[in-house]
């Protein structure tokens, strides 16, 4: 097909969609953060490298060509957390890792946590809310997370509901970071959970809320959060936090993706 002096081939018209699909994830992956403004002004100068390329100035365009050598390498420094992030976000939707013949390699199977104990959570969730008593609850899907466990106070006790009111009570020891769930049991208390530093959040949001969004972030596992300002409810999933949640609608998002894998999309409220 020719336009003008151009001529467009399918090749090209393929090579294009894949480059602005391309572009469109990276935006994705860094809007929002510090990195998205380092992506917006590398993307402003390679078009500005082009457009002095295209009009031969040949002294400008050597300069730039040797920048943007250099830069390529300063933006994998710079955006090594996106880069993994990415590579992550592949590696969960990826077929071959959903798999249930290879999910004994990649990981356990949808539904870490019987029906029966996800209930105690929640019904946790709502006292410990209620009485403003903050508290971080992970649960576990597929990944390990062993790294996170060891960092806390190894417990693999079963599930109940007393037990975690007297994890996040005021007056325990234990009530600092986050407890996390797996196997049917709660492995820790007390852990330390990646944090957040890049997303901006409102300041209503905490210390909790940015480990919750980094532990949604290097892991698929579901993440709980409860201001022990407001008593809100949140859920933090795939790098997404959703607010201000019902702890009806808190029940039915975490069966819908522990069970389901179906990924929460809509009703993210920004604030907590």
């Amino acid at each position: 097909m020719d336009i003008g002096f151009i001529k467009i081939n399918w090749t090209d018209i393929l090579d294009i969609i894949l480059v602005s699909f391309l572009l469109y994830q990276v935006y994705y992956l860094v809007r929002g953060s510090i990195a998205s403004r380092v992506f917006a002004g590398y993307m402003l100068l390679y078009v500005f490298y082009l457009i002095i390329k295209a009009l031969g100035l040949n002294l400008m365009t050597a300069i730039l060509q040797y920048f943007m050598g250099v830069g390529a390498i300063a933006l994998i420094v710079i955006f090594q957390q996106e880069i993994r992030r990415f590579l992550i976000v592949l590696g969960r939707n990826a077929t071959i890792t959903n798999s249930k013949f290879l999910s004994r390699f990649f990981g356990n199977a949808v539904g870490n946590i019987e029906a029966e104990n996800l209930a105690k959570v929640i019904d946790a969730a709502r006292t410990i809310a209620s009485d403003f008593n903050g508290a971080l609850i992970v649960i576990r899907k597929q990944d390990d997370l062993s790294q996170y466990t060891e960092t806390g106070v190894l417990m693999q006790a079963y599930i109940s509901k007393q037990l975690l009111l007297s994890i996040f009570s005021q007056y325990s020891a234990l009530n600092e970071g986050a407890v996390i769930i797996a196997d049917g049991k709660i492995v820790a208390a007390r852990c330390v959970l990646p944090v957040n530093e890049e997303v901006e959040v409102p300041t209503s949001m905490g210390f909790r809320h940015r480990a919750a969004l980094g532990m949604s972030e290097s892991t698929d596992a579901a993440v709980i959060v409860i201001s022990e300002q407001t008593g809100r409810i949140s859920l933090a999933v795939h790098s997404e936090l959703f607010s201000n949640l019902s702890v009806k609608r808190l029940g039915e998002m975490l069966s819908a993706y522990l069970y389901e894998n179906v990924i929460p999309v809509a009703e993210k409220i920004e604030g907590a």
